[in-house]
């Protein structure tokens, strides 16, 4: 493989402007992000009173030092269930990601009882049925920090209820596939919640703060008349003393995890990967990035670029790059491990679509995991791509995205509208990982598409009536759906709505894709010991 010539200066003027505008939208994931953990701290004169850590200590303890934590959906919720963006909070009450844990690998996932004392709305449930389903595919044991107040009431709907059973049903698929779940009850957890623990291979009780009960004493007395105090309906102590259903009794917050940490080093749990041969560095630094990709997704650049600064010393194995040449097919290797990369360089032609084919059915013979950079307005329209098989060759690309059986990751990077999506691995398509940058902008189509075709087919309706045009009509028409549909492209937007698996800093995409490709190898060679039902408990 040959190393990469570059042709970008970092010191040019239209470098220095893409960087000044990349990294101001990643200071507005930045800021949003702190917004929620200083709305989570709001609580901590509570936490202190109860001798407490709080949620994102709670993480910290558990995890190795130093070693790498990839957080996982960081947006979700965002502008979901508060529209305002001055005011929305992302995270939806959930801290999860994936990190090491006395050395393993594991899916963490803690309640935020910062906010809202930790209830769950719709995309609280999202979020956790994305870990399980994650947890599952890559063999990572779950780790749990409970305290939840359960389902947020005032935002109810039955299908909140409905989908939250699938956060049962994962925990129980986990164990009977041999991933162990470990829970450490750290507050309460209260009805449906309650259960959490109940369905966990391994439980740590703190004292006197951990609770888990199907109802509190508030409602038993309102259901039944029974007066009674929480601690004896579901105090840890009464639980790992009565029920069994606390293995390991805590003392407090930093002795559960502590235990926690030891249940896991007890697990014998091998990585399972294979030993990664030494590696060098990107050629170009991987900083560069954020001045590389313009913001303004209709402003063309070299993915080459872009990949350059993320594989193994530059270098890069084009593959057919004078055939389809705006799709992109190149090999690699990122942190040692190899790759294909699929990426675009505009939209995708006939001659692109086939060399994809090709190129992914090559990487699954060989299995080598494919990496998606997305930067594509969809599939080529009009008469020539029609005549040259445009569906026929789109569709089998489609085809080879959705069977690859090597690892999926998918990145947005620039546009990725319409079926170009589909055919890059987007959402429906089962990447093991799917980030988003900032920048990003995905969806049907773009806005000014989307309403200069709405306006066309105004024009011709208005010409089969022999009825005059409204240009004024039409032209707050226009900005009525060009806003419409920019807004639910945003990236802000798709990530809080949980169309990816979170959005990172572009500069962070190297650490990022080599800690998932890392994952995954690791679960792939790993061998589990299922059985049919899961651990039950005593």
């Amino acid at each position: 493989m040959t190393v990469f010539q570059s042709r970008i200066s970092p010191a040019s003027d239209a470098f220095q402007q893409n960087r000044a505008e990349m990294l101001a939208l990643v200071d507005r994931m930045r800021t949003l992000e702190a917004r929620a953990a200083a709305k989570s701290d709001e609580r901590r004169p509570v936490f202190d009173k109860r001798g407490q850590l709080s949620p994102r200590e709670r993480i910290s303890a558990l995890l190795d030092p130093g070693m790498p934590f990839v957080e996982l959906y960081n947006m979700a919720s965002y502008l979901v269930d508060d529209p305002d963006p001055e005011t929305s909070i992302p995270g939806a009450s959930i801290i999860t990601g994936i990190g090491y844990v006395s050395g393993v690998r594991c899916m963490v996932f803690a309640d935020d009882a910062g906010i809202n004392a930790g209830a769950m709305t719709g995309k609280s449930v999202d979020k956790a049925l994305g870990a399980l389903e994650i947890a599952h595919r890559q063999k990572l044991p779950f780790i749990h920090l409970v305290e939840s107040a359960g389902a947020d009431l005032m935002r109810y709907t039955v299908e909140l209820w409905a989908h939250g059973g699938g956060m049962f049903a994962g925990l129980a698929r986990l164990s009977a596939a041999g991933i162990p779940v470990i829970t450490v009850l750290h507050g309460a957890s209260t009805a449906g919640g309650a259960y959490q623990p109940g369905l966990s291979d391994y439980v740590i009780g703190v004292k006197g703060n951990g609770m888990a009960m199907l109802a509190g004493a508030a409602l038993v007395q309102a259901a039944t008349g029974e007066v009674a105090k929480d601690a004896d309906l579901g105090g840890a102590e009464m639980h790992a003393e009565v029920t069994g259903l606390v293995e390991y009794l805590a003392e407090d917050d930093a002795h559960g995890i502590e235990i926690a940490r030891d249940v896991v080093a007890g697990l014998g749990w091998p990585s399972g990967a294979a030993q990664v041969p030494d590696y060098d560095a990107p050629q170009y630094d991987p900083d560069e990035l954020a001045g590389v990709v313009p913001v303004d997704y209709r402003k063309p650049y070299d993915m080459r670029e872009v990949a350059a600064r993320i594989v193994d010393g530059s270098r890069l194995l084009d593959f057919k790059p004078g055939y389809g040449p705006a799709t992109l097919c190149l090999q690699a290797r990122i942190m040692g491990q190899p790759v294909g990369i699929l990426a675009n360089n505009g939209p995708i032609d006939p001659d692109g679509a086939t060399k994809a084919t090709h190129f992914l059915q090559a990487m699954d013979q060989a299995g080598t995991p494919v990496v998606f950079l997305n930067n594509t307005t969809g599939y080529m329209v009009g008469t020539e791509y029609e005549r040259g098989g445009m569906i026929k060759h789109g569709s089998k690309m489609i085809q080879a995205v959705t069977n690859l059986r090597v690892p999926k990751i998918s990145l947005y990077v620039g546009a990725s509208f319409g079926a170009g999506n589909y055919g890059m691995c987007g959402h429906a398509f089962g990447a093991d990982f799917l980030f988003t940058w900032p920048n990003a902008m995905t969806g049907v189509m773009g806005g000014e598409q989307a309403a200069l075709t709405m306006e066309q087919v105004a024009r011709r309706t208005a010409e089969r009536k022999g009825i005059p045009v409204d240009e004024e009509r039409l032209a707050a028409q226009r900005a009525k759906i060009t806003a419409h549909f920019d807004r639910q492209s945003d990236a802000f937007y798709t990530s809080g709505h949980m169309l990816d698996m979170g959005m990172i800093d572009p500069r962070d995409t190297r650490r990022v894709i080599g800690f998932c490709l890392a994952t995954c190898a690791e679960g792939r060679a790993r061998d589990l010991r299922p059985n049919a039902f899961g651990v039950a408990r005593a």
